[in-house]
């Protein structure tokens, strides 16, 4: 078994692009969390294979009420 592949590069090169002490996600990420998490856009970053991806930075918690 084999943990190589899309999400092993795709984990790399955010990590890679990445700032210390901040939170990098992907586009799909972001679409999970957005309404309940603050986010700046933050550009594309380039993985080999897959081409341009979009990142953001998670910058605070938009602090929801649920009831």
């Amino acid at each position: 078994m084999s943990v190589w592949g899309d999400t092993v590069n795709i984990a790399s090169r955010m990590e890679s692009s990445g700032e210390t002490g901040r939170v990098n996600i992907s586009a799909y990420t972001y679409d999970l969390i957005h309404q309940a998490f603050d986010c700046e856009y933050r550009g594309k970053v380039d993985a080999k294979g897959k081409g341009s991806l979009d990142m953001y930075f998670v910058t605070g918690n938009k602090n929801l009420i649920v009831s």
